[in-house]
């Protein structure tokens, strides 16, 4: 019988790995590496004494917080910084001890993923989201905006118990506990993860409770606020040097636009297992919320499924077994309208958008991966895209034929 936490697994509260990106670096075509990519370093002692500092101002006098075990994961992202540690302190009950993580925005001079991380309003949407019971969110401690304590802001959280899917080297490529778990089990933490996006999107009044994440932007609808934004984003990874491929997909998107946008949820926006930790095959934590906005549900629907297929995309070329029958696209979208009564449409539309929005991504990890001497500029821009052939395929309309 498969089991949950394969031997010589640790468990924590943090995905290792911490990114949205996937953790590639590749050349002009892609190849498996199990290389991190390359991320920024701190002074574990100086980052000690200034937590410690910091804690002392978030507790009452005489708490005298202490911090030991502060470790940054070995294979740590780029979307942010995580830092592991326990702190104790003294309380009215007696010494308090808990297993904490921060995550700091990236310092700008790293080259992070995106041009901004709102750190505080992750903070503020997991809290609510736990307070709701609306879905499994790790306990959030504290949010610091200044940049003063530590030079970044950053947030603290509590770990959790739980094992995720992993990127390096991805779930589907096999050895690791979900690839090696029994299709039953395979088949629960499918249907159990999508539950869990039905339970998100099932938050009433999204747009007042999470009134903080409004917008500023002068489209009209959410979906038209998020692909402006998106189109923003590109701007900023191209830095005037655009890429042909990326823009005839916005041209698609403008071309295919959707009758009927459905209704607007919060959208978690990196909606993926990966971003998930599981316990018995069930999520007990969701992550990552950098990415969290307003949308229509297939935002988040299509982003889920398209990533698994971006995995799959990589075993098929390199001839490897990959898990065909898992994330399959029909099934997730027939076990959300079961949980929640609404058929999602228009999916050819929302997973090249999530194609899309994920080849930016790429585009910016690769230039990332250049300029730390990585990876090597390409001849064509549009190879800096890993899943190039996808949306080459999206865009003729035989991708998922």
């Amino acid at each position: 019988m498969a089991k949950n936490t394969p031997s010589g697994t640790n468990q924590t509260s943090e995905k290792p790995d911490g990114a949205s990106e996937c953790g590639f670096v590749t050349e002009s075509q892609p190849q498996p590496n199990t290389t991190p990519p390359q991320t920024s370093t701190r002074d574990l002692t100086e980052l000690h004494d200034l937590l410690v500092a910091w804690l002392a101002t978030q507790l009452s006098a005489g708490a005298e917080p202490t911090i030991s075990d502060l470790t940054t994961p070995g294979s740590n992202g780029m979307s942010s910084e995580t830092v592991l540690f326990d702190a104790s302190w003294t309380s009215d009950d007696g010494v308090r001890t808990e297993a904490l993580v921060a995550r700091l925005a990236p310092d700008p001079a790293n080259l992070p993923v995106f041009p901004t991380y709102e750190l505080d309003k992750q903070f503020r949407a997991m809290q609510i989201v736990g307070d709701l019971g609306a879905a499994p969110v790790p306990p959030v401690f504290w949010s610091e905006p200044s940049p003063e304590p530590l030079g970044t802001p950053f947030i603290v959280m509590g770990r959790v118990d739980g094992v995720v899917p992993p990127d390096v080297m991805p779930y589907n490529f096999g050895d690791n506990w979900l690839f090696d778990a029994s299709p039953e089990d395979q088949r629960r933490l499918e249907d159990t993860s999508v539950a869990t996006l039905a339970a998100l999107h099932g938050i009433s009044d999204p747009e007042n409770t999470f009134s903080f994440l409004a917008s500023s932007r002068p489209e009209a609808t959410a979906l038209q606020r998020h692909v402006g934004a998106t189109w923003d984003y590109y701007q900023w990874v191209a830095d005037g040097q655009p890429s042909p491929l990326i823009e005839r997909c916005f041209d698609w998107l403008r071309a295919h636009w959707p009758g009927d946008e459905g209704p607007t949820v919060l959208s978690w926006g990196d909606a993926r297992i990966g971003n998930m930790m599981f316990s018995n095959f069930e999520p007990v934590a969701v992550l990552d919320w950098e990415m969290v906005a307003f949308g229509p549900r297939e935002i988040d629907l299509a982003w889920f499924i398209f990533l698994h297929r971006f995995f799959e995309d990589i075993t098929t070329q390199y001839g490897m077994p990959g898990m065909p029958s898992f994330l399959e696209r029909d099934r997730v979208a027939a076990t959300y309208e079961k949980l929640t009564g609404y058929a999602p449409r228009d999916l050819d539309f929302f997973t090249m958008y999530a194609a899309l929005r994920h080849g930016i991504v790429m585009s910016r990890v690769q230039r990332r991966a250049i300029r730390f001497g990585e990876a090597v500029m390409p001849d064509d821009i549009d190879d800096l895209i890993m899943h190039r052939a996808t949306l080459e395929a999206m865009v003729a309309g035989s991708y998922w034929t």
